[in-house]
């Protein structure tokens, strides 16, 4: 009964066609159908429908036009996750991908999180590996570290500042795609990209003792990559990217700084939190405040202010709250009277004799 309406539909006016809602009442109202819910019947509508017009012959819902690049002119960003074994621990972490459109050309950085420190450095990195900027513009979905919100069902978004300003300084133009399935076509060579990128070369899963060492490998695979033939291309990804090389925009002088900075407060313990993260420093700075700068794999210490100036951040994808300890030189235990690293413990605290009474 219900094909039998959406048959009718297809003679029916545009604005005159049955709903999944009207559907469901004339089963009730009209054949006693109680035994069935309106959900039932709208998943059904939902699927039949499609199936029914395409059997009629009648055109596609949706149509795709093959998208056409010029060189130097475009670019495609996304991230995607894989799985490693870091120093022998079973580890997700996130690859950064930067494709070029028309060459076919990525540049990939795996980092411990996905966050806007790493969307900064993946950026910083490819451009300086190809050695400038595309003129035009480069697609994006809606990623938190660049769009805080979307207003409504238009291209417009709200970005946060530090994005604003990033792509302000290296003079990006950014397109963002539609939210959700439905605008993953329109940057479909960086998604497919990330995809075959991983099943070449994480399969099987690598071994590792760092990210550093990972990255070395990354950038080798990402040479290896350029004698590919992309389809039914006559040239490879390198001989493209010859043409297409000349025609980007050189890097600007000055550099933005990707990392954060803190002022965290040296707590009792000799720690910094950072990012629910607690780092160790030497005693002396217990209750004195430190200037660190945190960028996605590791927490850069200025000088004078610790024995190591960087640490290794934890590669989990949300934050750890439980305290965090590098390995360091010994160091004599303080007096449990004492906030200092050396000297003599402070003398007793005697009583104060009371006051007379008047």
């Amino acid at each position: 009964m219900i094909d039998g309406m959406l048959r009718a539909d297809l003679d029916a006016p545009a604005k005159q066609r049955h709903t999944a809602q009207r559907i469901f009442d004339r089963l009730v109202e009209g054949h006693e159908a109680d035994d069935i819910s309106y959900p039932m019947v709208r998943v059904h509508v939902k699927e039949r429908r499609k199936e029914i017009r395409r059997q009629a012959g009648v055109g596609p819902e949706a149509m795709f036009v093959p998208q056409r690049h010029l060189p130097g002119a475009e670019a495609e960003v996304d991230f995607g996750d894989v799985h490693i074994m870091l120093a022998g621990e079973p580890t997700r972490v996130y690859l950064f991908s930067l494709r070029l459109s028309y060459s076919g050309k990525a540049v990939h950085r795996v980092f411990a999180s996905c966050g806007q420190e790493a969307f900064f450095e993946g950026h910083v990195h490819a451009f300086r590996v190809l050695g400038g900027i595309p003129r035009g513009r480069i697609r994006y979905d809606n990623l938190r570290a660049a769009v805080k919100r979307v207003l409504g069902f238009s291209r417009a978004r709200v970005e946060t500042e530090r994005w604003t300003a990033f792509r302000s300084r290296w003079g990006l133009d950014a397109f963002y795609c539609r939210p959700g399935i439905e605008g993953a076509h329109e940057k479909g060579g960086v998604e497919g990209q990330i995809g075959c990128f991983r099943r070449n070369h994480f399969v099987p899963v690598p071994e590792v003792a760092s990210l550093a060492e990972l990255n070395e490998m990354v950038d080798q695979w990402d040479l290896a990559d350029e004698g590919r033939r992309l389809r039914s291309r006559t040239c490879t990804v390198g001989e493209y990217l010859a043409q297409e090389q000349p025609l980007l925009r050189p890097l600007p002088h000055e550099v933005f700084e990707t990392g954060r900075w803190f002022t965290p407060r040296v707590n009792r313990f000799g720690q910094i939190t950072v990012r629910s993260n607690a780092y160790s420093v030497p005693v002396r700075f217990i209750g004195r405040q430190l200037r660190a700068l945190l960028h996605v794999n590791d927490l850069v210490v200025p000088p004078g202010h610790g024995p190591r100036p960087r640490k290794p951040c934890s590669a989990s994808p949300g934050p750890s709250r439980g305290r965090r300890r590098w390995n360091r030189p010994a160091q004599p235990a303080a007096s449990p009277r004492s906030t200092t690293s050396g000297g003599p413990p402070p003398a007793p605290r005697t009583a104060r004799p009371p006051a007379p009474a008047h």
